[in-house]
């Protein structure tokens, strides 16, 4: 018997899913949450054997609770259920500690089949999902190649949120000189500001989050 914690704010949408998995003979929803804080208060969800988690909940998001739950409950297998597919979202939470990432429009039969692989050792993802994790990997191989070890460090110290001055002197160029490499990060990960550069090179793994 697979046992199954669920954390979803819908109440709608959490008790359909327990209902389609409490109808497996070989499924079992043993606790639901509205919330990761709930889920965290008891001791239930370590009886569990597979979490279901959504993104979107009110208090604790679901890419940092799965995060804190890992820790807590090392031997979870977390599935992320969500409506959200964009990048950032995708790969704090695959980072943080989750198998597997589905979209909502999963049908009932896809959920079952997920969790079932999940539980074999397997990462079950929606299609789109693991083209966009996919391309991350291709992408990222390229950007490694072409960005050359000061525009990395360039791009952290971008993502700390330094001056360019303050970037100058804990990379011993002068200020002209970051500018021309933050000009080269920006064309070569095609990215229009500091804020879509930094977000590209932590969903591409060039920098730490």
């Amino acid at each position: 018997m697979i046992k199954i914690s669920i954390i979803e704010d819908n109440k709608y949408m959490r008790e359909g899913w327990e209902t389609i998995l409490d109808f497996e003979s070989e499924l079992c929803v043993v606790s639901s949450y509205s919330n990761c804080e709930d889920a965290l208060s008891g001791n239930q969800l370590g009886k569990s054997d597979v979490l279901l988690l959504d993104i979107e909940l009110p208090g604790m998001h679901g890419t940092e609770g799965v995060r804190v739950i890992k820790e807590k409950y090392p031997d979870i297998i977390t599935l992320m259920v969500t409506m959200h597919d964009e990048n950032d979202k995708i790969f704090t939470a695959l980072r943080n500690g989750a198998v597997g990432y589905l979209l909502k429009k999963t049908s009932p039969s896809e959920l079952i089949e997920a969790i079932k692989i999940a539980v074999n050792g397997g990462s079950p993802m929606s299609p789109n999902i693991a083209r966009k994790v996919i391309s991350s990997f291709q992408k990222k191989e390229s950007f490694e190649k072409e960005l050359s070890e000061m525009e990395k460090d360039i791009l952290s110290e971008l993502a700390s949120g330094l001056s360019y001055k303050a970037i100058s002197e804990k990379v011993f160029l002068s200020v002209d000189g970051v500018r021309y490499h933050i000009r080269n990060i920006y064309k070569k990960l095609e990215a229009k500001n500091r804020a879509e550069a930094v977000a590209k090179g932590i969903s591409y793994n060039l920098i730490q989050s």
